[in-house]
């Protein structure tokens, strides 16, 4: 963007920015898919011009990959914009399309989760296991009084039960609200508060860096508070540490393993709220953004299924996000389990006890798809390309980047010490707003480039406009504006309120957008510059 000369000089963020911009328009590599992976890639170039021939239309044949209790007739609501509607007279059970229709499909012996703990425990849970679980779960909330439309805190490591209590309270239509487990006990209060969680499901501690680490003393605190609408707290037993006890307490096994693993999933509304997730409140209060059930789950799935390019009866995926973020509530939980993934879920930090265990996680499990973080990848090439370089990584095949924007260096070193120069990179600009993916090459279609998120996804619709919210020419500068509705938009900033619309954008009433945070972006094909943290 063009601005008035100035004699005084440039902050070192727009110095930065205009580095980048610079980068992105001098680079000039590409790399496209083979074409064995082109022949048999799960999404093909027609996809673009037939999601823009008729959006609805292509939308309600991803929401079909479901399973419906009640059939949609309509797939957009748009009446009342921003507020949008998606799918909502039809009802389904997000937990039911995540783990029962695959055992009911004779898939019950199929590995859902690989789980590795930091202190090198591990569990293998197949689907059949997974359904005993939620369904534990379930009826264990259910024990607790809980009802449809409540609220339930999540403040878990990363351990099996962090999925079983998600997904039951999906099965029970309750909405969850996962706490990142590095927060603070006042960052708890504020939270749990603001969403009016009777029930919060956390551990005594958790393994991090080869130590234990209290974990539920800071909800003991939270709780504390005299408005707090906490009335009972389920503990996993995780470390052994000692706790203080109190008269709300109880124990997951005294609990939840003495609950019949039979329960009967309920259908309900797409409009129903799935989840609430806090923004992270560095540049203020945290947002609470709610997520709904059909249109989130038949994008996450959607997003899943074709950036990764997923073979449910080959792969093995691995997102190395924390679940309390959306990326784990993504590309963890709702979008993997709903294809049938199996997936790896690791406890720990990448460098205990070494600094090759991604990599030797990676050849244990045969990951195929591999899901990080820039920062991460800057990381691995601090420590260098040799202790990648002890392990085979050959059943890699696609590798992805979300969380911030990756520099062609990054990319470039990804791909050569990691991908060993044959796997695609799938860089991926999405939100906690947008709830999925928005824009990311498709591996088996796109000539990807390094550092570039490339183009919108067929069914996503983004323009890169001036301060008037006019589009800016190839090459200029701007901000990235996504200007019609998508299914896993959110849908209100509090789950307690239903009167927060949806942010629209400059200019035009039904301009939807993920203001107030803006990206800047060369052109619509190149990376988006959202802010670091965003998107995980």
């Amino acid at each position: 963007m063009n601005s008035p000369a100035s004699t005084s000089a440039p902050s070192p963020a727009t110095t930065e920015q205009a580095n980048t911009l610079d980068n992105l328009l001098a680079e000039d590599r590409a790399f496209p898919p083979s074409p064995e992976f082109a022949a048999n890639a799960n999404l093909t170039a027609e996809a673009y011009d037939r999601a823009a021939a008729d959006p609805e239309a292509f939308w309600a044949e991803q929401a079909q990959r479901l399973s419906w209790a009640t059939p949609f007739t309509q797939v957009l609501d748009w009446s009342n914009a921003p507020h949008a509607k998606w799918f909502a007279d039809g009802t389904l059970n997000v937990a039911y399309n995540c783990v029962d229709r695959h055992v009911e499909a004779g898939y019950g012996d199929k590995v859902a989760i690989h789980w590795e703990g930091e202190p090198g425990d591990s569990r293998t849970i197949t689907y059949a296991e997974l359904q005993a679980e939620v369904c534990k779960v379930a009826n264990a909330l259910n024990s607790l009084d809980l009802t449809a439309g409540d609220r339930v805190a999540i403040y878990l490591p990363m351990i099996p039960e962090a999925v079983f209590s998600m997904l039951a309270c999906a099965r029970l239509g309750l909405a969850h609200g996962v706490i990142f487990a590095g927060f603070s006990a006042e960052a708890l209060r504020t939270r749990i508060g603001d969403a009016q969680a009777r029930v919060v499901i956390t551990a005594d501690g958790q393994h991090r860096r080869g130590s234990t680490v209290p974990l539920k003393a800071a909800v003991d605190e939270a709780a504390e508070d005299p408005d707090s609408p906490i009335e009972h707290v389920l503990v996993v037993r995780r470390t052994g540490i000692d706790v203080t006890w109190n008269e709300r307490d109880v124990w997951w096994d005294d609990l939840v393993e003495t609950q019949s693993d039979q329960h009967t999933p309920e259908a309900f509304p797409a409009e129903q709220p799935l989840f609430v997730l806090y923004t992270s409140g560095t540049t203020g209060k945290p947002k609470g953004i709610v997520h709904t059930s059909g249109g989130y789950l038949t994008q996450a799935s959607y997003t899943h299924r074709v950036v990764f390019d997923h073979k449910p009866d080959t792969d093995v995926f691995w997102c190395t996000a924390d679940i309390g973020w959306v990326t784990g509530h993504s590309y963890i939980v709702y979008g993997p389990l709903a294809n049938r993934a199996t997936e790896v879920i690791y406890e720990g930090t990448p460098n205990s006890p070494h600094e090759g265990r991604h990599w030797e996680i990676v050849d244990k499990y045969k990951v195929s798809l591999y899901y990080t973080a820039p920062t991460l990848i800057r990381t691995f090439m601090k420590w260098g390309r040799d202790i990648p370089g002890k392990f085979d990584l050959s059943s890699l095949r696609v590798l992805g980047s979300v969380g911030e924007p990756i520099n062609p260096e990054a990319w470039m070193w990804y791909r050569e010490n990691i991908g060993h120069d044959n796997c695609p990179i799938v860089d991926t600009w999405w939100q906690t707003e947008t709830g999925a993916i928005m824009i990311s090459p498709l591996p088996g279609v796109t000539a990807t480039k390094p550092g570039s998120a490339m183009v919108p996804l067929p069914g996503i619709s983004a323009l890169v406009v001036n301060d008037e919210g006019i589009p800016v020419g190839k090459g200029e500068g701007g901000y990235l504006v996504i200007d019609k509705p998508w299914p896993a938009m959110l849908r209100t900033s509090s789950v307690t309120t239903s009167d927060t619309p949806t942010p629209t954008g400059r200019g035009s009433p039904r301009r939807a957008t993920t203001s107030p945070v803006t990206a800047r972006s060369t052109t619509p094909t190149a990376r988006c510059g959202c802010s670091a943290g965003s998107t995980t």
